[in-house]
Formats: structure tokens, sequence, C-alpha cells
């Protein structure tokens, strides 16, 4: 029995997954697996029975995601799962900012104490009147799961498309339509766009990466909209930009006491996932990626170690061995080394890295005792051994 607790609120239609072998906890103490969304663990001592956290949501910065590579915590996220629903969101409020509607509905609903509130409303609707996305130029900034579909939602509406992604996957080029360029500038797509908006992870490496330099190169008059982190934006820079006349507007998701209340700043309250739809799918990867690392030591979607599946386990094979370590020369010999000293075939194996940790799977036709795998322990650089029956 495998005890999984989960933090904040997970969607029952994910926890359903779980089969009889896992019991639901809010107790942390004694989890094999914890699921969470938002909650913060980075001062949260982890129980030494941890084998896994799974984010329910792509971002996992509420995550101690380094920490817990070195524990042999594998740490998942669910990329994808709340794509469209943050999709949607960008593409209503690009629109909604075109047509000033912020302001319009702002306007609308102080109008009760009017005698004639028809009247009122045909003499005063000049003053939101927007433009039409239509032939609009729109930068994507990032084009991973989220950033491609909202680049192929708003070429579908008939805007023109600049996409930016240095590091574009394969699976996201191929997702991408072909009619939209991508550029490893900015330079090459700043100046030229009505609508900018950004999709990137939020890191060391991309926090505040939208600068002051960014919003002198961008066009007059653009709207930036942020559904991906308040974090990857200088938001002072931001406040400028817009204080000058150069940005019309920042839409952003993420409200704090920075930029609550002042000219030009749309606030939504953190919605981007916030649909059964996205919370129901995120909960059921979660889920899955739990299960299939427990029950099977296949890795999927993890953020700190690498890919690393070889399916179920091997029906004629005795038992599945699960070694996370560091990724260093010799490692894969010196376990396979140990494990012919005592006379134990390996069956199959797959071994798979990941910048500075690597993962090996073996399915094996005899058991391991405690004292050889001990053996394997005491390698320098061995993270962590399972025997997986």
């Amino acid at each position: 029995m495998y005890n999984i607790a989960t933090l904040n609120k997970i969607s029952p239609v994910g926890l359903d997954r779980l089969t009889d072998e896992y019991t639901i906890t809010d107790d942390t103490t004694q989890a094999n697996g914890i699921i969470v969304r938002s909650q913060d663990m980075h001062d949260m001592k982890m129980p030494s029975e941890l084998l896994a956290i799974a984010r329910a949501g792509a971002g996992t910065n509420n995550i101690p995601v380094d920490k817990c590579a070195e524990d042999g915590i594998v740490v998942f996220n669910a990329p994808g799962a709340n794509a469209n629903s943050v999709k949607e969101l960008v593409i209503c409020n690009m629109i909604a900012a075109a047509r000033n509607m912020p302001e319009g509905y702002a306007w609308a609903g102080n109008l009760a104490e009017e005698d004639n509130v028809k009247k009122t409303v045909e003499k005063g609707k000049s003053q939101f009147a927007g433009t039409e996305i239509l032939g609009k130029t729109l930068g994507v900034i990032g084009l991973g799961a989220i950033g491609v579909l909202v680049a192929n939602a708003a070429q579908q509406l008939g805007m023109k498309v600049i996409g930016y992604d240095p590091f574009i996957s394969l699976h996201s080029a191929h997702e991408l339509s072909n009619k939209i360029p991508v550029t490893n500038n900015m330079d090459n797509l700043l100046p030229y766009c009505d609508y900018i908006t950004i999709h990137v992870p939020a890191n060391d490496k991309t926090a505040g990466m939208i600068d002051s330099e960014c919003f002198n190169k961008i066009k007059p008059g653009a709207v930036f909209l942020n559904f991906a982190r308040d974090k990857l934006v200088d938001e002072n820079a931001m406040l400028e930009a817009l204080a000058s006349g150069k940005l019309k507007r920042y839409v952003t998701d993420f409200p704090n006491d920075l930029v609550a209340g002042k000219d030009g700043v749309t606030m939504s309250p953190h919605l981007g996932a916030s649909t059964a739809e996205a919370e129901n799918n995120c909960a059921i990867m979660a889920a899955d990626s739990l299960m299939e690392y427990i029950e099977k030591g296949n890795i999927i979607h993890s953020v700190n170690y690498p890919d690393c599946s070889m399916g179920d386990l091997n029906p004629d094979a005795s038992a599945r061995v699960c070694i996370l370590n560091k990724n260093i020369p010799s490692m894969l010999g010196k376990i396979t080394g140990i494990l012919a000293d005592t006379n134990i075939n390996i069956r199959d194996l797959t071994n798979k890295s990941k910048g500075e940790y690597a993962c090996t799977l073996m399915d094996i036709d005899s058991d391991v005792s405690e004292s050889e795998l001990k053996r394997i322990l005491d390698v320098d650089g061995i993270i962590k051994v399972r025997v997986i029956k």
C-alpha cells in the first residue's frame, strides 16, 4: 500500500485514477508520493519514504526541484494539461484589450443610478471604441505547449503571428503552423507587434527577461499580455513604459502590490488554469505519473530527471531495478559489473541522462539481496536504488 499526500485541493477526477494500492492522505510525514498545485514546498521537510512529487500543472517554481534531485525525489509536472485553458484566456483578454472591454464593463456596471440607462449608453459608448485584431500582428515569446496553441489560434483569427523561441522542440515545431515564422532574436519581433504574449518557464535564467531594453524596442502603443509568471517581467520597467505611453496596456494574470490599481494595467485573479477541464487534466496526468513511477520505475514528464521508460515489467523477469544517479562516466559499467559479479542476469536495460542526473532501469532474472543493493549504493554518485516486483 502506498500513501499519496495531497497539498491544495486536487480534482477528484484525477484522484480517482489511483487504484486500491493507494491511500490518499493530508499527512505528508509518511508519504510515498505528493500531488501539489500551488502550495510552496521550499521550506517543507521531505519524508524519508518520499519517492516523487507530481505538480498538477506546468510550473514547478513552488517546489525545490534541485534539492529533490539531490535526494532522489523525482519531480513531475503536467505539460500541456492546462494549455487549452490558458490559450482561451489569452485570446479572450487580447480581444478584450483591443475593444477596451475592461473599462467598458466598469463604466456600464455603474449605470444603475442613471435615469435613462439606454440613453446614457448611446451617448457614452464612443469613449470605448476599440480596434479589431484582424490583420494585427501578435508576437508569441515561447513556443511550448501553450505558446503554440496561442499562435495557431491567433493565426486562425486572421492575425499575423511571429514566434520567438531559440530552443523550440521538435514536437512544438511540428505542431506550429508552417505559416508562422520563428525567430531566435526578439529584435525581430518586438518592434513589429501590436500585441505580445509570453509563455516561457519561470526560473533564474528567465526572471526579468522582459526589461527596460525590451520595452524601449516595442512598437509604440503595443499591448503586452503575461499569463505565464509575473517574475518574467521587470514590472517597474513596464510601469515606466505605460507612463511614457510606449506601452498601451499590460494585461496580467498575476496581481500584486506593485501593479494593482495602476493605470493601463488589466488584471485577472490567476485564472489561467482555473477551469474544471484543466484541473481534471492536470490531476489525471499527475496521478498517472506517480503510479507509473512508483509501480514500474518509469519516468515520464519529469523536470529534474530524464524521461526513462521500459513499459510494463517483463512477465518473465523476477524484478525491475530502478537506479537514480549522478550523470558521471563509467556509472553504467559499475552497476552492471556488480550484478554480473553476483551472477544476476540482466534481461533488459535502458539508461537515460539529463544534465547532472541519470536513470537506469533493468529487468533482471533473479532477486537482488540487501547486500547486493548495498554494494550498488556504495558506488560514488548513486543516489537511490529501488527493486520493484
